[in-house]
């Protein structure tokens, strides 16, 4: 805004002169009346603040003496930046600039008689403090936010790299770790779990994170990273956080095992692109007996080859429902009634396809390891189906 052409000329040369007290005054009802400003040991931020106000008052001196000259908001959203620096908020800066604004326009109308100012040269004034009072809060706010915008990305950048750490292989210095969880603000958990996400298509949704939980979305397999993951109400917080997602969230283990985690996540996972395991959710602790199966596909196939072998020369159809029934023998009892109700037949039949068994096994079936063999290839064998 210009300042109107009927103010007095010679009236800034007056102002000056007083812009020591004014400031004086100003600083005195700033730190009275906000506790926010009130350090009366700290002698450095006292210098900031009679600065601040010092700048803020004679910046308005000039616009009233140079009108056509551009004002630089530089200095003031270097005070928003600062109060960001200081944690605080900007309501305090914001009232006491409204407080500056008042003590000057109590100045001014005192002056008034002395200087010869007219009603409406006052009035222009008056609108000028307020104009100006708005650019300076508006220089700060933008200074302040994008303090925060920087602080944030700092943060969020030294998260990633924790990440990259937590996750290396072999595991970095545990002093390496440490230092960069504190300068991320993240606390060192004991356990923790790490989520595989399915991104086949490049559009895996972004999940409303809790604050704890390191992100990895923008990796190439896109993970989480969860602390404390048996802790009280983590469960139901990682279910509620990951529903309709694809992912696998891997076993508990040691801060410096999370690696391990995530590589069985991400096994499980694609067992389950595989039809192996279910889709949806997905938590390996649920399913350790066929990760450790699939673990080795080529070594459970050599051995599923052996010990499958006298099933070989059935029909497909009886292959599948003697393996089922031999499968249900090793894992429920060898009672005819438990298997049978297990696999919804008649215990007859159950009697029967045991028979068959007997038959083509012969004393296999009375060997503990070989049990052990079958039972780990007719698994893999049922998964697959």
């Amino acid at each position: 805004m210009a300042i109107k052409s009927d103010i007095p000329e010679g009236i800034a040369r007056v102002l000056r002169s007083g812009i020591g007290s004014v400031s004086e005054e100003v600083i005195e009802e700033i730190q009275t009346r906000i506790p926010e400003y009130a350090r009366p040991s700290d002698g450095l931020y006292l210098k900031v603040v009679r600065m601040a106000v010092e700048q803020a008052i004679e910046g308005f001196v000039e616009r009233i003496e140079h009108p056509g000259v551009p004002w630089d908001p530089e200095p003031f959203r270097m005070i928003g930046k600062g109060e960001a620096a200081e944690g605080r908020n900007l309501e305090p800066l914001q009232a006491a600039m409204r407080l500056g604004a008042r003590v000057g326009w109590r100045r001014l109308t005192e002056m008034a008689d002395p200087l010869g100012l007219s009603p409406q040269s006052l009035y222009d004034l008056g609108e000028a403090i307020f104009v100006y009072l708005d650019q300076l809060a508006d220089a700060a706010a933008e200074g302040f936010e994008a303090a925060r915008a920087h602080a944030a990305g700092e943060v969020e950048r030294r998260r990633r790299r924790l990440l990259d750490l937590l996750l290396s292989r072999p595991p970095a210095a545990a002093e390496a770790i440490a230092d960069l969880a504190k300068a991320a603000g993240w606390r060192l958990p004991k356990t923790v779990a790490c989520v595989a996400l399915d991104d086949r298509r490049g559009t895996c949704r972004t999940p409303a994170l809790p604050p704890d939980v390191l992100a990895g979305l923008e990796r190439p397999a896109p993970c989480l990273l969860v602390p404390d993951p048996n802790g009280p109400g983590q469960a139901q917080q990682l279910d509620h956080t990951l529903r309709g997602l694809g992912a696998a969230i891997g076993p508990a283990v040691p801060l410096a095992a999370a690696a391990t985690s995530l590589r069985w996540a991400r096994e499980a996972l694609e067992l389950s692109r595989r039809g192996v395991l279910p889709g949806g959710l997905l938590r390996c602790a649920d399913h350790m007996a066929t990760l450790v199966v699939f673990k080795d596909e080529e070594l459970v196939s050599a051995l599923a080859e052996v010990r499958l072998a006298p099933l070989a020369h059935l029909r497909p159809t009886q292959q599948d429902r003697l393996a089922e029934t031999l499968l249900a023998w090793l894992r429920h009892g060898r009672g005819a009634g438990e298997v049978a109700a297990r696999l919804h037949v008649h215990p007859q039949t159950v009697r029967y396809r045991l028979r068959q068994l007997e038959e083509l096994y012969g004393d296999q079936l009375t060997d503990p390891d070989i049990r052990f063999e079958l039972e780990i290839a007719l698994r893999a064998r049922q998964a697959v189906l």
